[in-house]
């Protein structure tokens, strides 16, 4: 393979992974009221404006590695959203049965996803 497909490749998959994000935060947006009170059933002090946050995070860092600006940053910050994430939305340690097992399966997606951020920073695009 050449490096300029190796490029278009990286290219392609940063604007996969950043608009997937930046999707994702816009939803959050219709779904906030819904989202907020889950997050403050399960305790996360100032839900709202948490939940705000990571929305702005989303959405931010998800345009930035998208468009290739602080790729290496933008990457990073997803990771902390997603252990974050992980830890208030995918509790499987508190379900049983089918719900679980979804849950345990936004757990793997997020460890997969965190996986393509550490290749980006890796790659240092």
């Amino acid at each position: 393979m050449f490096e300029s497909d190796i490029s278009a490749l990286a290219v392609v998959g940063r604007l996969l992974l950043g608009g997937a994000f930046v999707f994702a935060g816009l939803r959050n947006i219709a779904n906030s009221r819904l989202l907020s009170g889950m997050m403050t059933a399960r305790g996360v002090p100032q839900a709202r404006l948490v939940l705000w946050a990571g929305i702005v995070l989303q959405i931010v860092a998800g345009l930035m590695l998208a468009a290739g600006f602080h790729a290496v940053y933008a990457a990073a910050a997803l990771i902390v959203f997603l252990i974050a994430g992980t830890l208030m939305f995918n509790n499987f340690w508190d379900h049983q049965g089918a719900d679980r097992a979804q849950r345990i399966n936004g757990v793997v997606s997020n460890v997969a996803l965190a996986g393509s951020f550490l290749l980006v920073i890796a790659a240092g695009n």
